[in-house]
């Protein structure tokens, strides 16, 4: 399978789950039950919301993932495609059930997510196939198979490469090196070096992926990034936060968009801090993404005048 999108922009390979989520005041404590206010379901999983989010800036997108043959993934490709996102890369996996996440979200924002994979599990090395983009991103809630294939593709035809370790699990030091860029949040850097330190882990990553760029997202605290042994700060958004789901994934998306456009790393950096600052204003995964035309607003009030080309021109 050959899988460009137009324009050659960027390619997704990763997840695709059906989100159930539960809004609680609080999160349930180890053996305890808690109540409700209440719930709904929605499309999630890191690759489709990285795939959205980057499709909602106005940059080409296409996404690589395993499908379940299902209602449930039926109905996820139909809104992946409503979003501007080119599925055709996605295998429809005989016998298997879409993956789920089943998301706790408590009044302050904070989250608890499980996963069971279901077809995403199914994705292989075979169904990378042959990538025609400019920037590839892939993620951990697929096997290492196809994340492997991903980045090696990616930099067979000369694409920029990068790896959100989410979630955070023990790779093999060949994936790192196939990355131009990693982008952990701060608990995910500490799982995968050791280091508690955010710079410190940063450093280690870099080390280890053979000199890639990493930028630790810290939320509240903003990114701190690492490229070439020079440190860049990217001071967080304020913004009033109701639901921290996908901040992340928003993040990412945005970021893989802005490099495809060709902006500078820190540049890039920026435009994902605002959008997963966004992310964090509206409940849900897929529809707390931000458009292009949010991120530019954000960055306008901040006193950072948005810049570089527009897609839709």
């Amino acid at each position: 399978m050959t899988r460009p999108p137009p324009g050659g922009g960027v390619v997704v390979v990763g997840s695709v789950n059906l989100d159930t989520t539960f809004e609680v005041t609080r999160l349930p404590a180890g053996g305890e039950t808690v109540l409700a206010s209440s719930v709904r379901t929605a499309v999630g999983g890191k690759g489709a919301n990285q795939a959205a989010a980057s499709a909602l800036q106005g940059v080409p997108t296409a996404l690589i993932a395993g499908i379940g043959d299902d209602a449930a993934g039926r109905t996820l490709l139909d809104t992946l495609a409503a979003s501007g996102v080119d599925v055709g890369g996605c295998r429809v996996v005989a016998g298997a059930p879409s993956g789920q996440a089943f998301i706790t979200v408590d009044a302050t924002g904070a989250n608890t997510i499980v996963v069971a994979a279901g077809a995403n599990a199914r994705l292989t090395a075979d169904d990378v196939g042959t990538l025609d983009a400019r920037v590839v991103l892939t993620q951990l809630e697929i096997a290492d198979g196809p994340v492997r294939a991903a980045l090696a593709q990616a930099r067979a035809a000369g694409a920029f490469t990068i790896l959100n370790p989410a979630p955070a699990r023990p790779l093999d030091a060949a994936i790192l090196t196939l990355c131009d860029l990693l982008v952990p949040n701060e608990h995910e850097a500490a799982a995968l070096t050791g280091c508690a330190d955010a710079r410190e882990a940063a450093a280690a990553l870099g080390a280890t992926a053979g000199g890639a760029s990493v930028i630790v997202t810290c939320g509240e605290g903003g990114a701190l990034g690492w490229r070439a042994g020079e440190w860049f700060e990217l001071p967080p958004f304020p913004v009033d936060a109701v639901d921290t789901v996908a901040a992340g994934d928003a993040y990412c998306g945005v970021l893989a968009a802005a490099i495809a456009e060709g902006r500078p790393l820190e540049e890039a950096a920026r435009r994902a801090s605002a959008a997963g600052a966004l992310a964090t204003t509206a409940r849900g995964a897929l529809s707390s993404l931000p458009t292009r035309a949010d991120v530019e607003a954000l960055l306008t009030r901040s006193g950072l005048t948005p810049s570089g080309p527009d897609p839709s021109a």
